[in-house]
């Protein structure tokens, strides 16, 4: 199997996709403070959208390591914004892509269906829950409530980087504006023919 490597123009695209989420993923902190003190771990449910800059970017390209660079440049530009999770950001979107190019990497990058990012989505949510363990404070939480933190936070996961990353681009790719950054596959030239 032949993997095509990443070239300036998917480095450039991915980039500005990031940006873009980057911005999200700014305004998206202090909606998800908003919603911290409701409890039963509802900010949880909304935490997915941290991690759609990996599957967005790897749903427009297809290609090994943009999940990863998308998520590293995104909360570069988070960073770069203020966050006011400061460096923590970078190391969370380093792991959180990573945890997504793992996914990517087990189908050999030929599979972009709902399931595989649905999956890729619980990839950088397990990828994040274990950088929240390591910094101590679940371990403080009961069973029963860390259960629900993190059943919360993967199905905010599935919910918003899987369904929602999976029908924005399908929306993208019937504006045509997807074909401007990636070539057209043989199943797309079969179709053309039926």
């Amino acid at each position: 199997m032949y993997m095509s490597r990443l070239k300036l123009t998917d480095i450039l695209i991915t980039v500005v996709i990031s940006i873009g989420f980057g911005i999200i993923y700014k305004l998206w902190g202090p909606l998800y403070n908003v919603l911290k003190p409701l409890g039963i771990h509802a900010d949880q449910l909304i935490y997915g959208m941290w991690f759609m800059a990996a599957t967005v970017a790897f749903l427009i390209l297809r290609k090994p390591g943009v999940a990863l660079l998308a998520e590293i440049a995104a909360s570069s530009g988070e960073f770069l914004m203020g966050s006011e999770w400061g460096l923590e950001v970078l190391l969370f979107g380093m792991i959180q892509g990573l945890f997504a190019e793992l996914v990517f990497l087990l189908t050999r990058y030929k599979r972009y269906d709902l399931l595989v990012i649905c999956a890729a989505a619980v990839g950088s949510a397990f990828g994040s829950i274990l950088l929240d363990y390591f910094k101590g404070y679940m371990g403080d939480l009961a069973v029963w409530n860390l259960s629900l933190f993190i059943a919360a936070r993967l199905i905010g996961s599935i919910v918003i980087a899987g369904i929602g990353s999976y029908y924005l681009v399908r929306a993208l790719e019937n504006t045509g504006v997807t074909n401007l950054v990636r070539r057209a596959d043989q199943k797309e030239f079969d179709a053309l023919d039926g």
